[in-house]
């Protein structure tokens, strides 16, 4: 975990992405590299009329003006902080920045769900998570009490989760936590006996490891649907994080039937962590 990304706008839930972030940077020393996007228009960016390009300039001196006061934090001391500010306006350019710095996770806040909007859906955030090669830990409240103890990682065990599976196990290992693997077995989840499901989970661990060492790690709970089960049990062993597998530019993944990665990445109170499949 060499470099991490922060994706900032300077409100609260930058804040609160910026500190969760610092948690993990000095627990792996890592470089943190503040990123924050101007968002100008093509015209101010490629201009080549005088105002106009005072304008860019402007707006460039401000966000470096107010990266002196956002990144004054106590929790940044001791931390190699990069501040960058690019000229992009589209938000899913991030990976652009990640890869070309051989970042290893993209840390960024958001807001849960409002009323019938689902805040994700367009949002900043969403934009990042569907373009990300890397995964993207997505941070909603004040993250005082973060820690990476316990991951839960939800999974359907077919053939096309065992990308996501095995880039989520690689990168919880390197967090040092432990991954509780769940699959739910709900009404709307196309209900399957429990030989079905022995039988289906086994096959998986066999392609994706090679072996049925991780076979213990695997619970199996039933709910109403496969959101309530993932959140119920996330709750009952007091997970820190919850991880999902995303279609990157396809948009959120519809990773269950129905799109239950989506609506977790909206309604969980609990870090959710995303992985492309």
């Amino acid at each position: 975990m060499k470099r991490i990304i922060v994706p900032v706008d300077f409100s609260v839930h930058s804040e609160y992405a910026l500190e969760a972030a610092s948690h993990i940077a000095k627990k792996y020393k890592s470089e943190l590299i503040v990123l924050h996007m101007l968002e100008l228009s093509n015209a101010i960016i490629s201009a080549g009329n005088d105002s106009l390009q005072e304008e860019a300039v402007f707006y460039l001196k401000l966000a470096e003006q107010k990266f002196e006061t956002f990144l004054n934090k106590p929790y940044l001391k001791g931390i190699e902080v990069i501040p960058i500010v690019k000229h992009f306006k589209v938000w899913g350019e991030v990976n652009e920045v990640a890869t070309a710095h051989n970042a290893n996770l993209i840390v960024m806040g958001s807001h849960g769900a409002s009323g019938i909007k689902e805040v994700l859906i367009g949002s900043n955030t969403e934009k990042v998570v569907r373009n990300s090669d890397i995964p993207v830990l997505v941070i909603k409240h004040n993250p005082i009490l973060l820690d990476f103890e316990n991951v839960v990682f939800a999974s359907d065990f077919s053939e096309e989760a065992i990308t996501s599976y095995l880039n989520a196990k690689k990168a919880i290992g390197k967090l040092g936590a432990n991954m509780h693997l769940v699959y739910v077995n709900s009404p709307d989840g196309n209900f399957k006996s429990s030989t079905e499901i022995d039988k289906r989970i086994a096959d998986f661990l066999k392609r994706a490891d090679g072996d049925l060492e991780n076979l213990g790690q695997v619970n199996i709970v039933s709910d109403y649907t496969v959101e309530k089960g993932i959140l119920n049990f996330a709750n009952v062993i007091g997970a820190d994080v919850i991880a999902v597998a995303t279609h990157g530019r396809k948009g959120l993944a519809h990773f269950f039937e129905g799109s239950v990665s989506e609506d977790i990445a909206n309604h969980s109170t609990l870090p959710v962590m995303t992985f492309k499949i």
